[in-house]
C-alpha cells in the first residue's frame, strides 16, 4: 500500500502541534529494520594496517565531540547537537592510514596505523587531533508510524519554509515500511535549505527549492531541476539509502 502525502505547513496548523513529540524527541535516525538491511557485507579498506576506530565518543581539541558508531559494516558518525547521522566510507590512504569520507566525497576523518585520529572540519580544513572519551551506544533508530510521519513532514516544512521566506511544499510517495527513511531524507534536505540559507554566498541557491519530493521507486539518486528537489530513497539500506545534507546542497548549488 501507497503512502501519498502532498503537505504544505501553512494550510495544516492543526497537525503542527501533534509534531512536538517528535522533533523535540532527540536525534533523529531511520528505522531499526532498514538499519540491518544495511548490513550487507564489511566495509573494512583493502590495505590498512591496524585497529580501525571502535563505537564511542570522541572529542577534538577544538571541543567538537560526535558519536561514532561501528558496530556495523556501516561507519556511522553523528556529532553532538546535531540530528543527522552520516554515513563514512572508508578508503586505503598512504602510509597505511585510513580516510573515512561522506557521500559528497569530503574527508570526515583520518586514522594512523597506530589509532591517532584527526577531524576535518569546513572551520578546520587541515584537521585537528581527536581523542576518545568513553564509550557510546550504538545509533540505533527508533520505528515511525504514519500518523508520527505526517506529523514530521509538516514541521520540516514549515522549516523549510521559513529558511527560504515563502512555502515550501513536501510531496511523499512511499510505500509502506519506508516511512522512517523517508523522514529522514527530509530531515537532512532542510537541513541542507536552513544551512545554505545562513551562508551569502548558498542563500539564494536556497531561494530557489519550491518543492521538495521523496519517493522510495527506482535508483536512489538526488536531482534539482526546476525549483523541484527530488530524493529517491533506498529504505533497505537504513542511512546509507539516503543522500547527507552535504550532498544535496551540492546538489542544489549545481556543483554536481
Amino acid at each position: 500500500m501507497l503512502f501519498n502525502l502532498r503537505l504544505q505547513a501553512a494550510t495544516l496548523p492543526a497537525l503542527i502541534a501533534t509534531v512536538l513529540a517528535v522533533a523535540t524527541a532527540g536525534v533523529w535516525t531511520a528505522p531499526a529494520a532498514a538499519q540491518s538491511g544495511a548490513l550487507l557485507r564489511s566495509e573494512e579498506p583493502r590495505g590498512s594496517r591496524g585497529p580501525l576506530p571502535e563505537t564511542g565518543r570522541y572529542v577534538a581539541e577544538t571541543g567538537q565531540s560526535f558519536v561514532l558508531d561501528r558496530s556495523s559494516p556501516r561507519t556511522l558518525m553523528r556529532f553532538e547537537r546535531s540530528a543527522e547521522v552520516w554515513v563514512l566510507r572508508p578508503q586505503p590512504a598512504p602510509r597505511g592510514d585510513v580516510i573515512f569520507r561522506n557521500d559528497a566525497g569530503d574527508q570526515v576523518l583520518r586514522m594512523t596505523p597506530d589509532g591517532g585520529m584527526t577531524l576535518y572540519l569546513p572551520s578546520a580544513p587541515q584537521g585537528v587531533p581527536v581523542s576518545p572519551d568513553g564509550p557510546a551506544a550504538s545509533l540505533l533508530p527508533p520505528t515511525l508510524t504514519a500518523v508520527q510521519l505526517t506529523s514530521y513532514i509538516v514541521h520540516q516544512s514549515g522549516r523549510a519554509g521559513r529558511a527560504v521566506g515563502r512555502l515550501v511544499v513536501v510531496d511523499m510517495d512511499i510505500a509502506e515500511g519506508s516511512e522512517a527513511v523517508a523522514a529522514d531524507a527530509l530531515t537532512t534536505a532542510v537541513d541542507a535549505i536552513v544551512r545554505m540559507s545562513r551562508s551569502a554566498g548558498l542563500r539564494e541557491d536556497a531561494a530557489g527549492v519550491r518543492r521538495i519530493v521523496v519517493v522510495d521507486q527506482g535508483r536512489p539518486r538526488v536531482t534539482f531541476s526546476r525549483g523541484v528537489l527530488t530524493i529517491v530513497i533506498d529504505p533497505t539500506a537504513g542511512y546509507a539509502g539516503r543522500p547527507s545534507s552535504a550532498r544535496i546542497a551540492r546538489i542544489i548549488s549545481g556543483v554536481e
